[in-house]
C-alpha cells in the first residue's frame, strides 16, 4: 500500500491579546481572535477538498489540543515544537516523513481564500520537485512541501522577513534542490491586507468558500469602521 500524503497546517489556538495583534487597533484583541477563528474554520475546509491526502493540524500551545479536537474531529493532530517558526515546520515536515509520508506539505491558516486547486497543485509539483513553494505578495510563502527532511531550508532563513522566499529559494539552488513556485497568494498579517480580503472576497469566492471569514466581515462593524 503506498504511503499517504499529508497535509499539515499550521494554526494556533486562538486568544484574545495573543492572536492577530498586528491588526489591533482598529480590531479588539476580543474581534482579532474571533476573526482568526473564521481563517481557520475556512482553511480546514479547504483542506477537506484535497483528495487522496490525509489532513493534520500542527496545533499550539501544547495545551490547545482539546480545542482543536472540538474544532475538527475529523483530522489529526500533532503539536508544533521548537523556539522558532523555522525550527517549528522542520520539526512537522520531519515527523510526517519519518512516520511514513511520502509527500507532505504545510501551509498556514491566515488565507482564509486560498484556491484548494493551489494545494492540490503542490502535490502534483513534488512528482518531480524537490520542494515546492507557495509565495505570498509580502515576500513570504503560503505553504512548502518536499518529499525528504531539508531543514536547512528552514532553519537557515530568518522568517518573518520580505525577503523570506528569495532567501529559501537561493539556499535551495545552492544545494542543488529543484523548486518549483505555485501561484501567488496573499496571507492576513496587516490591517492592509484585511483591507484587501474585504474589497475581494466577494469576487474571490463565487464558490461559496470562505464562509465563515465572510460571514464575519459582512456582521461586525469592520466595514462600519472603514467609511
Amino acid at each position: 500500500m503506498p504511503a499517504l500524503n499529508t497535509l499539515l497546517v499550521v494554526a494556533k489556538q486562538p486568544i484574545p491579546g495573543q492572536t492577530k495583534t498586528r491588526l489591533c487597533p482598529p480590531l479588539t484583541h476580543a474581534q482579532a481572535a474571533d476573526l482568526y477563528e473564521c481563517f481557520l474554520r475556512d482553511t480546514l475546509d479547504t483542506m477537506r477538498k484535497v483528495r487522496d491526502v490525509q489532513c493534520v493540524i500542527g496545533f499550539h500551545p501544547e495545551a490547545a489540543q482539546d480545542y482543536f479536537r472540538y474544532l475538527a474531529p475529523d483530522m489529526k493532530l500533532t503539536c508544533q515544537y521548537g523556539d522558532s517558526l523555522g525550527e517549528r515546520l522542520d520539526y512537522l515536515l520531519t515527523e510526517m516523513l519519518a512516520n511514513g509520508s511520502q509527500q507532505v506539505v504545510v501551509m498556514d491558516s491566515d488565507s482564509p481564500t486560498l484556491p484548494a486547486d493551489y494545494i492540490s497543485q503542490a502535490f502534483d509539483r513534488l512528482m518531480t520537485a524537490d520542494v515546492v513553494i507557495g509565495p505570498t505578495r509580502d515576500g513570504g510563502y503560503y505553504l512548502i512541501g518536499m518529499k525528504h527532511p531539508q531543514p536547512h531550508l528552514l532553519r537557515q532563513v530568518q522568517m518573518s522577513t520580505p525577503h523570506v522566499l528569495a532567501d529559501t529559494l537561493a539556499l535551495a539552488q545552492s544545494t542543488g534542490l529543484m523548486a518549483s513556485l505555485l501561484p501567488t497568494w496573499y496571507d492576513i498579517d496587516t490591517i492592509a491586507d484585511l483591507r484587501q480580503l474585504d474589497d475581494e472576497i466577494t469576487q474571490l469566492n463565487k464558490n461559496g468558500s470562505a464562509l465563515a471569514t465572510r460571514r464575519w466581515l459582512s456582521q461586525t462593524t469592520w466595514r462600519k469602521s472603514r467609511t
